[in-house]
């Protein structure tokens, strides 16, 4: 996890453009480097380094005597890059998983280059030599990206939307920073003034599709048949797979762990493998909540069946609410649901940044959207409009869970690693029939917790536990982080102003309180950039006015813990 930014075509001096740079210097606390671009006065990069791999060469903008014409700066782990150079005889000159990059455009140009990364990643490469510029983002958009480009040909890029914003330039209106789209590259060329223009923008892969460095992987190929037994014994194997890829690390690793069966099973595997590997330390997991909270019991439980040191932070609701504003400027959204899971995890990876040596930190996103967990999917009127919203809510992770995961743990200087959103495992696990995929017996994500039944990786009750939202385990069903919320904003923001929220917010009006409680701070912080959330995550299918689970019929009629 880094922070990568760079400027093409700058009309202003880039010492006063660098400061822009600072904005992102939480996600890189190791080293900073600001490097002008030979030949283009108006042209630099600037770098950000949480130092994971090559403590000696893994400084960037990245740049190789082999090809002294390419110039890269890239923010991500590419899991794959000694499988690729055993297979293509490729002359390493680092020990930087991103050195492939490099090599794989020399052998086989931008298109072959992003499609073979197993990993996850947002780069910009330059090519002096054909005077082109390229970017390019992860399938699920784990690494952040954001870009500005002008009319008149100037390109901002940036791993957070904060280190764009204040870039000076000569218009009469501040430009428009837009996320790079996840599974796509683009082509630019760069003028001889330095000034750039957009030839090409490309999807080169997306969720259901099979990646096309699965040709070059360690793990033999599948079973084939969607037979039970054949189809839970390929999601073992290729879980454990996305998880083992995912050790690759100088820095010690730890794990979130929420109690739920997503966490729980990546901390499961995760400390299966470490044992397997004899590493040097135990496995540290982190479990967030107030007191009471069924998160913090399940997590307990968990941590005591694997055996790991697990450790334990409680915050009150005067905490969580302090740290609102906090949370809004790290993500760059009003989106509701958002905030509120994000306060914990922000909360979470505060305390591991201050109270441990763990950096490299595993997690659980990606499940729900990947095996229909979310509670709404038992209204799904069929399996295939099931299929259907699981895929749509892949394509938008990176609004969403995606983008709090990420902005959560970089603002304390952490690496999240996601292996439910590993290439493999999740286009094998949509390309399952639709019947096999849906809630059975009343329990969603019902195959994924049958495939791992016997495995005694976690305790039966834990594995089949019901779908608990994040933001709301982390309290008591009596007294829930929702309702905290709802008493709290209730006296900070009178009727009369909900009442005309559709005047002074236009796009996305707020409709709650609560939802005009964050815009308010968003607009603080983030003035006229309400486009950057295209809408409300909000579930499907029933009539919500709100997206947490507390409020579903479903939740309501279960038993009480």
């Amino acid at each position: 996890m880094c922070g990568i930014w760079a400027l093409f075509g700058s009309d202003e001096c880039l010492s006063v453009q660098c400061l822009s740079a600072m904005k992102i210097g939480h996600r890189g606390p190791d080293a900073f480097r600001f490097e002008n671009v030979n030949g283009f006065t108006n042209c630099c990069f600037g770098f950000h380094r949480l130092a994971i791999v090559d403590q000696l060469y893994g400084m960037q903008p990245l740049r190789v005597k082999k090809f002294p014409y390419l110039w890269l700066c890239y923010n991500g782990e590419i899991y794959n890059y000694k499988q690729l150079q055993k297979q293509f005889g490729f002359d390493y000159q680092t020990l930087v998983d991103g050195e492939v990059i490099l090599h794989l455009y020399n052998r086989g140009g931008i298109e072959q280059t992003a499609s073979m990364l197993d990993g996850v990643f947002a780069f910009i490469l330059l090519d002096t030599a054909n005077r082109k510029v390229f970017l390019g983002r992860d399938t699920y958009g784990v690494r952040p990206l954001f870009k500005v480009l002008t009319d008149d040909g100037f390109l901002g890029v940036c791993s957070e939307a904060k280190g764009l914003i204040n870039l000076k330039h000569s218009m009469s209106f501040p430009p428009k920073v837009d996320p790079f789209l996840p599974g796509h590259y683009e082509v630019l060329d760069l003028k001889a003034n330095g000034k750039i223009g957009s030839v090409e923008l490309v999807k080169f892969h997306g969720p259901k599709d099979k990646p096309l460095h699965a040709d070059y992987d360690s793990l033999q190929n599948l079973s084939s048949g969607f037979d039970v037994e054949t189809v839970k014994s390929n999601i073992r194997l290729l879980f454990e797979n996305a998880v083992r890829k995912r050790l690759m690390s100088h820095r010690r690793i730890g794990c979130l762990l929420s109690g739920g069966l997503d966490s729980s099973l990546v901390a499961a595997v995760l400390l299966k493998l470490m044992k397997e590997a004899d590493y040097p330390y135990p496995l540290q997991t982190f479990a967030i909540g107030m007191e009471d909270s069924p998160d913090l019991l399940a997590a307990r439980k968990v941590a005591a069946h694997i055996g790991s040191e697990h450790h334990e932070v409680n915050f009150n609701s005067e905490e969580g609410i302090q740290a609102l504003e906090d949370v809004i400027l790290c993500l760059e959204t009003y989106d509701i649901t958002t905030i509120r899971a994000s306060v914990g995890m922000y909360l979470v990876s505060k305390f591991i940044r201050k109270n441990t040596d763990s950096v490299v930190i595993f997690s659980g996103e990606g499940s729900d959207e990947l095996t229909q967990g979310y509670i709404y999917f038992h209204k799904a009127p069929t399996p295939e409009d099931a299929v259907e919203e699981s895929e749509r809510l892949l394509k938008e992770l990176y609004l969403f869970d995606v983008l709090r995961a990420d902005r959560t743990t970089a603002a304390h200087g952490l690496e999240l690693r996601v292996p439910f959103l590993d290439h493999r495992f999740t286009s094998y696990y949509l390309s399952l029939p639709a019947e096999l995929r849906i809630p059975k017996n009343g329990i969603e994500k019902h195959l994924l917790r049958e495939a791992f039944q016997d495995t005694n990786l976690l305790p039966k009750e834990i594995l089949w536990r019901p779908k608990e939202a994040f933001s709301d385990g982390l309290t008591s069903v009596k007294k829930s982080w929702f309702s905290i919320l709802q008493d709290y904003i209730d006296l900070q923001v009178e009727d009369c102003l909900l009442e005309k929220a559709a005047e002074k917010f236009p796009f996305n009006p707020p409709r709650t309180k609560e939802g005009y409680y964050y815009r308010q701070i968003f607009e603080k912080h983030y003035p006229g950039r309400s486009d950057w959330l295209p809408h409300y995550w909000m579930p499907r299918w029933i009539k919500a006015t709100d997206p947490s689970a507390r409020t579903l019929q479903h939740y309501k009629s279960a038993p009480k813990e």
